[in-house]
């Protein structure tokens, strides 16, 4: 009788937990907005969540550490005139964030340490170049203040955050809405999906789809597409009769897929949540009260089921901790935020082992929160893989950093490329208190100026005076 082998694997007996009641985030209004976002960014200072926000788009932006129920009156990120479709925290700053909306506009955000007073009304720079609904936003990996936009009007915006100006705007290149965009490791690359049944691979600064898979899944549902960290893609999508599947795509060879993986039969739109480091994707669906997760390996069959995590309610959303905000000492390798209607519960991610010491194999350098490139180098053509930190002594978010804004010279008449940043992204709303200051500013200027009338007045008397005694 054979002997069946097998496989090898760390993370063969992945546990999935979720945290204790006293852990959980409680009374929040979660969106009812019908959108396929997460709807939730979590780092390793900060929970974001969309909520419900009566006359305009808002989200709610806590320290990790304060769970338990959350003040009805507690101040929210208000600033959008229609509904919050997504949310995404800057890589290289914790406490920048930015959101998109239903009202076209992008906003950036500075959130402080400390919890304030009242609600935040005044992002850092609006940035306005689509003409319809803004759905989609993902920060660059490795470039500083590099922003990348997708609307409703089927055209990627690429945004130079510290400046408020369009770097680039690919606008021919997708017949229908944008499902998903995500960046490729050095942030190179991009992969899309779209209405079309397209996954799309493009170059976005020469502006060139480099390779393309029409239908990789068969089904009429939308698609969602990441990089893994070789540069092959994971695909989520579903076959002609209903039933989710994950691919694996070698975009060498597009054809056929590399791995197929068929689940079960479902409405719910796979969102994919890859981990470089481990190379274990989770598929969280909107609605399923499950997280499946796979490891991803360079041999045969390359698609791996690990396991199921269930729960009893489904979710309406997930937020996906980065690595440096684990904890290491538990041998936790992921940490998801599930928001249900009025509440977000993390579930904790761990590979059991009986060692209290730091687990190298487990924790491999993790990108870290400094930019390898600044924006006009990428712009250029320059790459660089992300600056990797070591967790063996545990991460420590650094102190509050201010995202400074230099606008594009008032002066310099030259046209910008691409769509027009509109006034408030090169020229921010000015506050009460910056009209006040202002206005003050005027009227000093004009007493200087009087005193200094009076002042030549006097000496032009004078001089009358002595021209008329020489006299």
């Amino acid at each position: 009788m054979s002997r069946r082998v097998v496989r090898q694997s760390k993370f063969r007996h992945v546990f999935g937990q979720a945290a204790k009641a006293d852990q959980a985030y409680e009374d929040i209004r979660v969106s009812k907005v019908t959108w396929d976002s997460a709807f939730c960014a979590v780092n390793p200072k900060f929970l974001a969540i969309i909520v419900e926000a009566g006359g305009g788009g808002a989200f709610i932006v806590l320290p990790l550490a304060k769970t338990g129920r959350v003040d009805k009156n507690y101040p929210l990120v208000t600033g959008h005139t229609a509904p919050v479709l997504d949310i995404d925290w800057c890589p290289h700053n914790d406490n920048v964030i930015a959101s998109a909306s239903d009202d076209t506009t992008i906003m950036v955000w500075q959130i402080p340490d400390y919890t304030p007073v009242r609600s935040i009304t005044e992002p850092i720079i609006t940035l306005e170049g689509h003409s319809k609904r803004v759905g989609i936003l993902s920060w660059h990996p490795t470039a500083r203040n590099v922003l990348l936009s997708a609307g409703g009007d089927n055209v990627i915006i690429i945004w130079n955050v510290g400046t408020g100006e369009v770097l680039l705007s690919l606008d021919d290149m997708h017949p229908d809405v944008i499902h998903s965009v995500c960046w490729n490791t050095n942030g190179s690359l991009l992969a899309t999906t779209c209405k079309d049944k397209t996954l799309r691979i493009i170059d976005p600064r020469k502006g060139q789809v480099v390779a393309e898979r029409a239908r990789p899944h068969e089904g009429a549902r939308p698609l969602r597409a990441v990089f893994t960290t070789d540069g092959k893609l994971l695909s989520t999508g579903f076959s002609r009769m209903s039933e989710r599947q994950l691919a694996l795509w070698d975009p060498n060879n597009f054809e056929e897929p590399v791995a197929l993986q068929e689940m079960d039969t479902s409405n719910g739109v796979l969102l994919p949540f890859y981990d470089p480091d481990s190379s274990i994707v989770y598929l969280c669906g909107k609605g399923d009260s499950s997280i499946r997760y796979f490891e991803i390996t360079e041999e045969p069959p390359f698609v791996h089921y690990l396991n199921t995590f269930s729960s009893k309610e489904p979710q309406r959303g997930m937020g996906f901790m980065p690595k440096r905000g684990l904890d290491v000492s538990k041998c936790e390798i992921a940490r998801f935020y599930k928001l249900h209607e009025r509440k977000c519960e993390p579930i904790v991610m761990t590979v059991p082992r009986k060692s209290d010491l730091f687990q190298d194999d487990l924790y491999p350098d993790t990108p870290g929160p400094e930019p390898a490139l600044e924006a006009d180098e990428w712009l250029s053509g320059q790459d660089a893989d992300p600056v990797l930190i070591s967790l063996r002594d545990g991460y420590v978010p650094p102190k509050h950093r201010e995202l400074r804004v230099t606008k594009r010279n008032i002066l310099d008449v030259r046209p910008p490329s691409g769509p027009r940043c509109s006034q408030s992204a090169s020229n921010a709303p000015l506050s009460q208190h910056t009209l006040e200051t202002l206005l003050q500013e005027i009227k000093a200027l004009r007493e200087q100026v009087q005193a200094q009338e009076q002042r030549i007045t006097s000496l032009e008397n004078m001089l009358c005076e002595l021209v008329d005694g020489t006299d």
